[in-house]
Order: C-alpha cells, then structure tokens, then sequence
C-alpha cells in the first residue's frame, strides 16, 4: 500500500523530464520543492481546499447525525414492517449512483441550487446512506438491551436512551463511518462537476482535474498537488486508526 504513496512523493520532487526517466529513479536529484509552492499558485487551491473541506465535514456532520437516528430506530424500536423495510433500505445499496444523477439534476436545478455546495450537503441530512444505516444498526444491536431498559425505568425517553447511552458507546463505529464519509466527499469528483460551475466553488479533485491540459499536463505539479491532497487523509487516519479498526471488528465487516 505504501508504495504507490512513495513514488507519489518522489513524482513531486522532480523536473517534467525525470519523471519519466528510464529507468525511473526514487530520489530526485536535485529535489524541487519549488514544485509545491508552484503548484499552490498555479491554480487557487487554497480556496479548493476550504471549499472540500466545508463540504466534507458538512457531510460527516449530516450522515452521523441522519444515519444513527435511522439506525437507532431500525435497531431498537419495534413497529410494524420493521425488518421489510430495512430490508428495503439495504436494497438501495443495488442501485448505481449513476442512475439517480439526471433526475437529482433537475430538482436541483428548479430549486436554484446549482453553483452552490447546497446539492453535495443538504440531501446527506435526509437518511445518511444505506451503508451508514447498516453498519451502526449492526454496532447498536451489541450494546445490551438491559442498559436501555434501565434508563426507561429510570424516566428517560426514547431520544434520550439513543442519545445519552447509544451515541457515548458508538464512538468506534461513529468514527468508522466519519472516516468513510470524508474521504468519499473528499475524493468526489463527478458530483462537483456536475454542480458547481465556478473557480470559486470549485473543490480539490477539480483542481487536480484541471492540471491535464488537450496539448500538455505539468505531471510534476500535479503530483505535489495531489501529494497535498492525500495529506488530511493521512492525518485523519492516523489519529483515528484505532478507533477505525475497532469498529470495523464490532461491527463484523472484517474479513
């Protein structure tokens, strides 16, 4: 896994020409870390990075906030049809982003929210995402039910028990799913392109799209680009790695 990241870094490092030196060469000589102060006054990245990053947490925010409500209720609360329709929920998870895209479109378009972040954030709120669904509703149904039980005989409410006992407990699967939701909005190029029609709404994986010229591509700016841009994921994980491992084990989606 580390290889790719280090020829990344290496890439960044050299001229045009070393790049594409045969036999390749893993230090640069000499190293140019021009490159990347180019590379952040070539095109306005500073404002792509803020402008991912606003939408990344918005979308952390929204799918943890949506998606353990949903969650919580299809692991907790019994009503009728309870297991029909989280079986429809999961179905969903068939259904190719692809194909929702026209329609998503134009409802967003006779609600006047092109060229804004409003299409890549608001919609989040409204569920969080199947997967999200299924990965907390896994992780709440091995949190005893007495614990619950006795805070109901203690007075507390519904909102209450999902709140004050469910969401303190959740913290590994909370921040699985955090994690997952990051980097997907943080990576996500085909939304952004379809949305946001200005330099000043643009997000990074735009940016980097728009080092590829019809006549020549600056490989060595793109890769200094790109190397600033795998960096926030790389200190997310890192701080976040244990907590991301375990709840990936409680929640059985290890291998």
């Amino acid at each position: 896994m580390i290889f790719p990241f280090l020829w990344l870094i290496s890439s960044s490092l050299k001229s045009q020409l070393e790049i594409f030196n045969y036999p390749p060469t893993w230090i640069p000589n000499p190293p140019i870390f021009q490159n990347y102060v180019d590379a952040m006054t070539f095109r306005p990245f500073p404002l792509y990075l803020r402008n991912s990053l606003a939408i990344a947490i918005l979308n952390v925010i929204a799918v943890v906030t949506s998606s353990s409500l949903c969650a919580y209720g299809f692991a907790r609360i019994r009503f009728w049809g309870r297991e029909f329709w989280f079986g429809i929920v999961i179905a969903t998870l068939l259904l190719p982003n692809i194909v929702t895209l026209v329609p998503q479109f134009i409802i967003f378009t006779r609600l006047g929210w092109v060229n804004s972040i409003l299409p890549l954030t608001i919609p989040i709120f409204f569920g969080g995402g199947a997967f999200n669904i299924f990965l907390l509703r896994q992780f709440f149904r091995t949190i005893p039910e007495e614990l619950a039980d006795a805070a109901r005989i203690d007075g507390c409410s519904e909102f209450g028990i999902y709140w004050r006992i469910m969401m303190p407990l959740s913290k590994p699967a909370l921040i699985t799913v955090s994690i997952f939701t990051f980097l997907a909005a943080w990576n996500d190029l085909i939304g952004p392109l379809v949305y946001l029609r200005t330099p000043e709404t643009y997000t990074v994986a735009i940016g980097l799209a728009q080092f590829r010229g019809a006549m020549t591509t600056r490989w060595d700016l793109q890769m200094a680009a790109a190397a600033i841009m795998v960096l926030p994921v790389i200190v997310l994980f890192f701080f976040a790695q244990r907590y991301f491992i375990k709840g990936i084990v409680m929640t059985g989606l290890k291998g």
